[in-house]
């Protein structure tokens, strides 16, 4: 399996960026680490070799970026407002500087998105602000409400950012146009997470796959289960 290694200095972050890319050839899928994650955390718990007869087969190529959740919303030495716009810098980061030079070195002109837990919240979240860029989008185990990161604090970013907040008002066709997945179990600890996305989006009318699997914990194996079944339901044609 092919494994390259990029660096570079992100002009959105203002710091260097790091990030694995697996596979050499096939559908483009960002794959984001669960909270405060490095870039090689989905290779090192075995989520990437969950994956590995689709990246061999040149099916797809897999990204791993690394996470800004120590500079945004975990960062209680700042205040909430400096929080959520490191947040933001990491979603342009994550657009301008990852999806676009994908869509410019492919033929694909969409990309999926994907994650656990935290992750989980990363991919909906992109996929849901950035309809357009985004074919596919896997969340496992995620949780998509940010609040509680905020202290109380309300801006126009933080609503923006939370799913369940901005859903139930977007309008772009796109949204109707995603295979969207939400993972989750009946002992997850993001089940209810799970169940009020699933909801908001049932009232909008927006296909979904709500796949909620039975006695297993918010926990790698059940995300190692998922992962290749998701991808499954790529069509790679």
């Amino acid at each position: 399996m092919k494994e390259e290694y990029f660096k570079w200095y992100s002009p959105h972050l203002h710091r260097d960026v790091e990030m694995l890319v697996f596979g050499h050839a096939g559908f483009p899928v960002i794959l984001f680490p669960t909270s405060k994650g490095s870039f090689h955390e989905n290779r090192d718990m075995g989520l990437i070799g969950s994956a590995h007869w689709f990246i061999e087969q040149g099916l797809i190529q897999i990204f791993c970026p690394e996470s800004n959740d120590a500079q945004s919303f975990y960062h209680k030495g700042i205040h909430p407002h400096q929080r959520i716009q490191n947040h933001v810098a990491y979603d342009k980061m994550i657009c301008h500087e990852v999806v676009e030079r994908i869509r410019l070195n492919t033929p694909v002109s969409k990309v999926a998105m994907a994650g656990c837990s935290f992750g989980g919240y990363h991919a909906a979240n992109f996929a849901f602000r950035h309809p357009g860029y985004v074919s596919h989008m896997f969340s496992m185990s995620g949780a998509f409400d940010i609040r509680s990161f905020m202290d109380g604090y309300q801006h126009d970013d933080i609503f923006f950012n939370s799913p369940l907040e901005y859903l139930p008002g977007l309008q772009d066709y796109e949204l109707w146009n995603m295979k969207i997945v939400l993972g989750t179990s009946n002992w997850d600890i993001c089940y209810d997470a799970n169940i009020k996305l699933h909801d908001v989006l049932e009232k909008r009318g927006v296909p979904h796959w709500f796949d909620v699997r039975h006695e297993k914990k918010h926990d790698w194996p059940i995300w190692k289960e998922m992962f290749p079944h998701y991808l499954s339901t790529i069509q790679f044609n």
